[in-house]
């Protein structure tokens, strides 16, 4: 793993970003590669266009490591992880955040590692689908993407979130948002007394202790989506061939995201990918690099087929076909 620091385009901050070389072993081959299974049947040492990961809200690029090395070895391409800004080695958010200033850092980002595509978690998801909007991204894959249509994540922000975080009371601002995005699992139903004792109980781990520093990015992240909410039409012009994968286990919500967008714009899919929750790309498991992999190489052995759901209006959902159906 190499890491290094990025200046941003604003001149005012700068960006932490973790890149992975692939492992020697056998990539898969794009659509038309050579012989040698190497997309597009480049010889060895020829470079190799990078693939640039954003992850979510509320952790650091630390946790998609596992997974950025897997479609690296996938794919024979190198592929590159970032700290948003709030968080790890990057600069602090900046009081003007938006949304705006995500999609500014990826350009930043995918220009300095010279990539051309994309892979996104949850929040990351938001970023990657407002920069396809007007950057001229390659092939993109969300997972579980956090866009707000027509109003539909209002309802997920809790004002009590940021009152708490103005109080200083950490543990209820925590037990505001995990019940709010519901991206817990069952914890997310429990009431807020017991979510606000697990906040304290889990502040005594690393990773709890983690994520009740970045609560303040958090707010500010909700904020950001809330304010770039959009209407379908808002998305007619991305042309960017796009993946939107779900969990089948994930909120509900964001499948219902991808499923409307994957109807109303052409160069977009969906996917639901079972037996999987909000954090799958966290989690052991290859079923998600594999599918990602696949999809970013425009392999013709991975082959959708779209699904008329009976009475969903919105109709379309992919459905994996038996010859290409991603397994673990």
């Amino acid at each position: 793993m190499e890491t290094r620091t990025i200046r941003t385009d604003d001149g005012d901050g700068h960006l932490q970003v973790h890149s992975f070389s692939p492992a020697a072993g056998p990539a898969l081959p794009a659509a038309g590669g050579g012989p040698d299974g190497r997309a597009g049947g480049l010889p060895d040492g020829a470079a190799q266009p990078g693939v640039v990961v954003v992850h979510g809200t509320l952790v650091t690029d630390a946790l998609y490591r596992p997974f950025a090395m897997k479609i690296a070895r996938l794919l024979g391409r190198p592929v590159h992880t970032y700290n948003r800004r709030g968080r790890g080695g990057s600069s602090g958010q900046l009081e003007d955040y938006s949304a705006a200033t995500e999609v500014n850092d990826l350009r930043t980002v995918m220009r300095d590692t010279g990539s051309t595509d994309v892979v996104a978690h949850s929040y990351g998801g938001f970023v990657a689908l407002q920069a396809a909007r007007t950057e001229p991204i390659r092939r993109l894959v969300t997972y579980d993407a956090a866009v707000s249509l027509s109003g539909s994540l209002s309802r997920r922000w809790r004002p009590e979130l940021e009152h708490s975080m103005a109080a200083g009371q950490l543990d209820h601002a925590w037990a505001h948002l995990v019940q709010g995005l519901e991206t817990a699992g069952p914890v997310s139903k429990l009431p807020l007394g017991a979510l606000r004792m697990l906040s304290i109980l889990s502040a005594r781990t690393r990773l709890g202790a983690e994520m009740r520093q970045l609560l303040p990015t958090a707010v500010a992240e909700m904020r950001a989506v809330l304010d770039a909410d959009a209407e379908l039409a808002d998305f007619a012009g991305v042309t960017t061939p796009t993946l939107m994968l779900s969990g089948g286990w994930s909120p509900a919500y964001f499948a219902e995201t991808g499923r409307q967008l994957a109807a109303a714009v052409p160069s977009i899919d969906f996917a639901l990918v079972p037996g999987q929750l909000h954090e799958g790309p966290l989690r052991p498991g290859h079923r998600l690099a594999l599918t990602t992999a696949r999809f970013l190489a425009n392999d013709a052995g991975l082959r959708f087929q779209r699904i008329r759901t009976a009475g969903n209006p919105l109709g379309n959902r992919l459905g994996w076909a038996r010859e290409g159906n991603p397994r673990t």
